[in-house]
């Protein structure tokens, strides 16, 4: 007894979690279950209302899964000519207007990041002065009509091409970066482009990725710009065509009784093609909004 006893006591003893450290992790795990949940449950109705009989979505008997599996909202959804062109639209404009955001943003806060710029104080302030102040929605809209650009491509880029708060921020991810590491590339014969291509950008990939994802979502749900500056259907981009669906049933118009019993499938399967390449992208960006700028550089 006594040399099982010494035994015990030699074992490293294990750290006691008091009570009130278990009630709270207990708490705040249920809490996080309980705001994933509604936050997820959204996407799981409209999933699951996508593939249901449309009677039973109007019963209200759907709820997580699909009642009486079918695609016919899908068939309907995907026979509608505008929707496939207001796809390739939207794709067009997220990826050039992503990649544009992402160009200007660098540069701007590459160069306010810099303390040898001449009167950098006095541009970063007029950035942000920007933020809290503008011209508004109908003098814009004169600029953008007496430069030509309505029912253009570049109505959509231009106007929202720089987000000053995007900027801000990736200039702070570039103040982060230690300066020896400028100045080492600097002695090694590198110029401003050859710091900011090879030193920088490499440094700041989970900045990039994570700034870059807001823009793009941002496009990819973009509504309102295109009612103020777009007036030709083949220009319209995937959001202007979901709310003919789900607010107009512009698929099943003057269609017979069956079919618009349909429009409430067909609504929650276009809103399911709307959102499902965001939540495909998303998963692969993921994991750089957790990692820090400084991930793999040298530490002072």
């Amino acid at each position: 007894m006594e040399i099982s006893a010494l035994r015990r006591k030699s074992l490293p003893g294990r750290i006691r979690v008091p009570v009130s450290r278990r009630v709270f992790l207990v708490f705040n795990t249920l809490f996080l279950l309980l705001v994933s949940f509604a936050m997820l449950y959204p996407v799981i109705y409209v999933t699951a209302a996508s593939f249901s009989e449309e009677t039973a979505i109007l019963r209200g008997d759907v709820v997580l899964w699909p009642v009486s599996v079918h695609v016919k909202a899908y068939q309907k959804v995907f026979q509608y000519p505008l929707l496939w062109q207001s796809y390739g639209n939207t794709i067009l404009y997220t990826v050039l207007g992503t990649a544009l955001n992402l160009i200007l943003t660098v540069f701007g806060a590459w160069a306010l990041s810099q303390k040898k710029m001449v009167g950098r104080r006095f541009f970063t302030l007029m950035c942000t002065f920007t933020m809290f102040f503008n011209g508004g929605m109908i003098p814009t809209f004169l600029v953008i009509k007496e430069l030509k650009l309505l029912n253009t491509i570049w109505a959509i880029l231009l106007p929202g091409a720089v987000s000053t708060y995007n900027m801000i921020l990736m200039r702070t991810f570039f103040l982060q970066i230690p300066q020896s590491l400028v100045e080492a590339a600097e002695l090694d014969g590198c110029k401003d482009f050859g710091v900011l291509f090879r030193i920088i950008l490499p440094l700041s990939l989970a900045s990039l990725m994570t700034i870059g994802m807001f823009y793009a979502v941002a496009h990819w749900n973009s509504y309102f710009t295109a009612v103020l500056y777009l007036s030709k259907p083949e220009l319209y981009p995937l959001q202007i065509i979901l709310r003919q669906v789900v607010l107009m049933n512009e698929i099943v118009e003057n269609a017979s009784s069956q079919e618009n019993v349909m429009a409430e499938g067909i609504k929650y399967a276009t809103i399911v093609v709307a959102m499902l390449p965001m939540l495909c992208v998303y998963p692969f960006v993921q994991r750089y909004f957790v990692k820090g700028v400084m991930v793999g550089s040298v530490k002072e």
